[in-house]
Parts: C-alpha cells; structure tokens; sequence
C-alpha cells in the first residue's frame, strides 16, 4: 500500500535549545548560527552550574553539550545532564576517542560532534539532525528478531531519533504487521523461531505492495555466503551483530530517506496519472503516430463521434472528417505540425450518425531527444452550440430589408445566447472598452464601471511577449480575424487564461468601426498543462536523488550536474530546447545505481576487479530503467545514462565507443558529471582544488573528453563557476 503524506519541514515546531559550553567563543559561534533560523529558542550555560539552574525553570527540547565544564566531566556530566531533563542530547567535544564515542552512543547521544578544524562545517549537521528527526516522527520501523532484549534495545535507539518501532518476535507476526501497518523500514534477524530470515526476505520482495521497504540484515553470522543471498534477495544493507550503534543510527537514516525519496516518487506518478484522468475527463484527447493514424481515443471522443475505440484505433482522423471542411486547412495543420509547431483552429467533424460538431483543436507534436517528432497529442473543446448559433445568426443577417425587423428580433436572440455562453467584450478603434458582458467581470473580478473607458492591457500579463500583442494589432488592424490564447491577471492578481477571437466590425464603407473579442476560459486545461510538465520533471529530478542518495553524494550534486549540462549544451549551439531536455534528464546519469550493492557502491576504499565490474553495469541498468518509454524526457534519460562513461578515445566503457559515436549529450554529461565530482568530497577522496582539475581537463582533451567541449569550458570558465557557488553544499 502506498501512503502519500505532505511531511514537510518548511514549518517545523519552534524548539528550545540550550548550549552548555565553557568557551564563550565557540558557545557564541553556536548561539549565532542556530539563531539565525527562526524555529531555534536558544539559551546558554558556561558551567554546568548555570545549566542546572535554566534545566530547572525551563524545558528544553535539544542540548548541545561540551563533556569538559569547569565543574563537571565526561560521562558523569552527561548522566547528571539526563537527571534534569529529557531533551536530546548533542555532544560537543574536542576529543576524538572512538571508544568515548561508542560509549556516548550507548548512553542514548543525539550525535557527535568534534571541535577540529572541520567544526564550522559540522555545526550546520545540527540543523540537518534537527530537520531529520522532525520528519522520523511519522516513520515506522518493522523489527523482527525472535530476542526480546535485542527488539528493547533496537527500539531504544530508535526512540532517540523519533522513530516508531512494530515489534515482532516471529516471522508470522512480522508479516502480519506489515500487511496492517505503514512500515518505511525492516530490520530482519536471519534466526527466527519459524523460517528462515532469508525466506521471509523472499516473500517480502515477491509482495508488490512490499517490495519498495528497504530491509537491512540484523545477523551474528557474517559468513560471507549468507552476505551474498541477503543482497541477491534486495536486502538493502547488512549489519553483523554486535554492532556499532553510531554505524545503525546512520545506516538507518540513510535507508528511511531512501525510502522517503521513493515513495515521493511513486506519490507524484500517481498525482500524473491523476492529471490524465482529468484531462480525459474534462477534454477530447485523441494520440496518433507520426503517420497521423490514431493509437489512443478517450470516451470523450467516443461519445461526441458516436465511434468506438475499436472502429478509430488504427484509422486516421479523416474518418470523422466533414466534407464541408476546406482541404487547405488540413494542409495547412500538417505543414505546421510536421515543422514541429503546434496548430490551434476550428474543425468541423462528421458523426457516426451523419451529424455535425464542432471543435476547437490544438495539436502538439511530440518530440524526441533526436529532434523526431514520435506522435502527436489533440486535445479538444466542444464548441457546436457556439459555431451553430454564429452559423444561424450570419444566415439570418442576410436577408431581404423586408425581414429586418424579424431579422434584428432573431439577432437580439442571438447576442443574448452568445452572451450567456462566452466571455465578451467590444472596443472601439483605440483599443478603448465600450462593452462588457457578466462573464468578463465575473473571471477578471473587476465592476463594469471598472473596466469600461479602460483598454484591455488593465489585464494584460507582464508574462506574455510585446510580440503577440503587436501581431494581434497588425492582423485586426489590416481587417483581418485574429485568433490565440492569453494568459490575463484577475483584480485579485491571480491567472487565468481565456482562447481569444477579436474579430474587426466593418460598416457598410469597409471602415473599421470596433472590434468584437469573444473569449472562452480554458484556464483549467492550461494549469493542466503546466502541472503535468512540472511533475514529470520533478519525478524525473527525484528519481536522480534517489540514485544519487544510494551513492552517498553530495546534496547538490545533479542539480549542478544539469546546470552544467544545460549550460554546455547551449555553448555547442544545441538550441534552447534540447539544452532544456538535457537539463531534466541529466540528473537521472547514475539512476542505474540503485541497483548496486550497498558493499560496493559505499565502499570507501579501492574497488577490487570484480566490484569494478558490478559497478559499471549502472550504465546499462539505467538504460534498461528508462529505455522502453515513449516519452522524450525519459529517452533522453536512458540515453545520458548509457553513454555518460564513454570516453572520446574509446577507453570507455560500456561499449567502448569513439568521438562522435558517442552521442552530444552522453559528451555533455561526462564532462559536467566528472567536473563536479572532482570538485567535490565523496567518500572516497576530498575535493581537488580547481588548478588541478583544470589541468587534468587540458591532459584529457581528446582523450577522456571531446576536444571542442574542452575549449568551450575553459573559455566560459567564469559562467560554470558561478553555477558552482549558486548550488554548493551547504552541509
């Protein structure tokens, strides 16, 4: 079962913290910057005297504690500390015993923080500590050990960092707990009084409602056949008891944030699954191959054709063509959307059944990562009672002198219809509001005493080009029907969006005399739009995280990834638009290594050969991942993990693929990627100085990377160094 929650931290509960520390400098250094959010209450002690004496008036929520006082010391100062209060502890000390360290951890510590010459970069963990276990409070921890005394103490150290611990002493109750219980972590002993540990593993990773819960191994065996299976079996991790409490707590955190991410992710496929349904429920969406032949038709289409799916899956759309409907329209629509642009008109359709309907028609071409266009999406509004009443009202304009008094009673009829059903306004030549009708003031909020004597830029968006409101003037101006959508700001300074036709009205001279603009809001299907295109791109960037978070990286790493990239794409003269689709799918490079063993991926020293070569099937796991998606964002994906280790000599893997094989954007990313990991701490190395990696980029030009991408760096060095410092770690 998937929980959805809207756990945030952008407004975390106000917390007391008091720091008890005898250096008034450092005591200050820490006061100043947990002042500077706004959630922090903080107090300070220089002696533990001072301390008991605020413990006593006041409740505290953390304490950030030096184990050297004047008149207190180490662990007797911290049970004398724990006497006084609840609060969780940090501590702060000078030195580094590790053994010290592992005693505190089993005394219930918060964390450890070490005043060394890395101090100022480890007292922003506080704040990350803080914002972590603000969130734990809605994680549930699953335990399944047959030792009571090992489940009290597991849910000991949990209840530090604010975790919800589910106790079970048999693998029956443990899956039965999972079935009734939200659960986003598994601790699983392998001797259990019923099955095996491995079994159960198994038939939680066979369970699609189940199989996302990371599980770490809780095991006194280590026997390194057993570490193997667990893995194979999509263990996350694997401890060997006893273990090193800090060494848990960490494991843990990094589990439960793992599947924090994944399950935002499969939180926001389901918020874009839910967008379909409502435009398939609100519009008429038909999707064709690049041939025009329609492969998917909604119920809305079914309904208005009068055709089932059956009969118009496989068929092109001139099966509901209209024979009164202009070849040179048609013409024109796929002239405009084979050049890639989107085509918006008025179509006549014919029924099933014979009869007519009418539609105001917007085809968008689909485009891939290569520049090809896939298929084509139409949506749709039905417009028949408007067109029909026009239609009526032009046939009865054109009658006799004899008629017109009938002809003006049918007109007045008309306008009102017109009235009730669209959003209505009429200027005169300069642009000046003489007329508008209840549904204009109702969606921009303003009085008619308000808008009228007024121009239509009263609601004119700061968002929208001088350009559209130039062409619009020149076409109605040269007599002409101009037609497009405006995005307008409401009294109350909100947006809407109306499909606007001004139509010029000539007497009898052919002079202009005012201008009619007939409007309807189609305000819903753009925020649609726009809701759909910036969820998939947050899946998209999410699902980057989460390989990113496996691998230990640093916080910013793939959005600089993409900055980069988006960067050096529009420097090679890519385009606007392929430089942005490699911004959204270059976060996704190493997506390919959720599926990487813990044990080599966090390896902090030197892969042996065997490790290498699991390590280098990420590449064509991500592939495999994304390459089977009809979408462009996600091809482009597939093919930046693929190709983002090939190296411009061949020397790369996975298929060791020379200069220009390799494609521009697998090019792009492998410079972006190795720039910031070089410039950047991991687990396995500090971060080199920037002279340095300016030489090495001069020694691999030409061979690890493509020569022309290499200059284009160097002389706009300034342009990915201020990306740099606008993204850098903050922790």
């Amino acid at each position: 079962m998937l929980y959805c929650e809207q756990n945030s931290t952008n407004n975390l509960p106000k917390y007391n913290v008091l720091i008890i520390e005898d250096s008034e400098f450092i005591n200050n250094t820490v006061y100043v910057t947990l002042n500077a959010k706004d959630y922090y209450y903080t107090d300070q002690a220089f002696n533990f005297k001072q301390a008991a004496n605020k413990l006593h008036e006041k409740e505290y929520n953390f304490i950030i504690l030096d184990l050297t006082l004047p008149d207190a010391y180490g662990e007797e100062l911290l049970n004398d500390i724990k006497k006084l209060t609840k609060a969780k502890i940090i501590i702060l000390t000078a030195e580094a015993d590790k053994q010290i360290r592992e005693t505190l951890f089993k005394n219930g510590i918060l964390d450890y923080i070490v005043k060394d010459d890395q101090f100022s970069k480890s007292l922003k963990s506080i704040d990350i500590t803080v914002k972590s276990i603000a969130k734990n409070i809605h994680s549930n921890v699953l335990v399944i050990d047959d030792s009571m005394f090992m489940c009290k103490q597991i849910e000991k150290i949990l209840r530090i960092r604010n975790y919800n611990s589910l106790i079970a002493l048999n693998a029956k109750d443990g899956f039965n707990l999972l079935k009734r219980r939200k659960t986003n972590l598994i601790i699983l002993d392998m001797e259990l009084p019923d099955i095996h540990g491995l079994e159960l593993l198994n038939q939680i990773r066979e369970k699609q409602e189940f199989c996302h819960i990371p599980v770490i191994i809780l095991s006194g065996n280590n026997d390194p056949e057993l570490i193997r299976d667990c893995l194979k079996s999509g263990a996350s991790d694997f401890i060997t008891k006893p273990f090193n409490i800090e060494e848990f707590t960490l494991k843990v955190d990094l589990s439960i944030e793992s599947n924090r991410m994944h399950t935002e992710v499969l939180c926001k496929q389901k918020i874009l699954d839910e967008y379909k349904l409502a435009i398939d429920d609100s519009t008429i969406v038909s999707k064709t191959d690049s041939k025009g032949i329609i492969t998917y038709i909604n119920q809305k289409f079914c309904d208005i054709s009068g055709y089932s799916q059956e009969e118009l899956i496989g068929k092109p759309h001139n099966i509901v063509r209209h024979p009164d409907m202009p070849h040179e329209v048609f013409e024109d629509m796929w002239r405009t959307i084979k050049s890639k642009k989107v085509w918006s008109g008025v179509v006549k359709n014919l029924k099933k059944d014979g009869s007519s309907y009418y539609v105001q028609s917007t085809i968008n071409p689909i485009i891939d990562y290569d520049g090809s266009i896939v298929e084509y999406i139409g949506i749709r509004t039905d417009i028949t009672e408007l067109s029909k009443i026009k239609i009526e009202l032009e046939k009865n304009l054109n009658i006799s002198n004899k008629n017109f008094s009938q002809a003006y009673k049918i007109s007045q009829e008309y306008q009102k219809a017109i009235d009730a059903s669209n959003i209505l306004s009429r200027t005169d030549t300069h642009g000046v509001i003489t007329y508008v009708n209840d549904m204009f003031c109702k969606i921009s909020g303003y009085s008619k005493e308000e808008l009228l004597g007024k121009k239509h830029s009263i609601l004119k968006s700061p968002r929208t080009s001088k350009k559209v409101y130039k062409k619009m003037w020149e076409t109605i101006s040269a007599k002409k029907v101009w037609q497009g959508q405006l995005e307008n700001i409401a009294k109350d300074g909100s947006k809407y969006y109306v499909e606007s036709t001004i139509v010029p009205i000539l007497d009898e001279d052919e002079n202009i005399v005012e201008y009619l603009g007939i409007r309807y809001n189609v305000t819903d299907i753009v925020t649609i739009h726009k809701e759909l295109d910036s969820t998939q791109k947050e899946i998209i960037y999410k699902m980057g995280e989460v390989g990113e978070s496996r691998s230990q990286e640093t916080g910013n790493h793939v959005k600089r990834v993409a900055e980069y990239s988006r960067l050096l794409a529009r420097l090679s003269g890519l385009g606007e638009k392929n430089a942005n689709l490699l911004y959204t799918a270059s976060p996704m490079h190493d997506i390919g290594k959720v599926a990487i063993p813990d044990s080599i991926l966090k390896k902090p020293g030197k892969l042996t050969d065997e490790e290498w070569i699991v390590m280098r099937t990420h590449c064509e796991i991500g592939y495999r991942i994304l390459k089977d998606s009809s979408r462009p964002i996600l091809k482009a994906a597939a093919l930046v993990s693929y190709r983002h280790h090939e190296k411009w000599d061949g020397s790369g893997y996975p298929n060791a693929l020379k200069g220009e094989e390799i494609h521009i954007f697998g090019r792009i990313t492998a410079l972006a990627d190795v720039f910031d990991a070089l410039g950047s701490d991991r687990c396995y190395k500090k971060a080199w100085d920037l002279e340095k990696i300016l030489t090495l980029f001069k020694e691999e030009k030409g061979k690890h990377f493509d020569p022309k991408l290499v200059e284009l760096f160097l002389n706009n060095l300034d342009k990915f160094l201020f990306i740099r410092e606008r993204f850098k770690d903050i922790n």
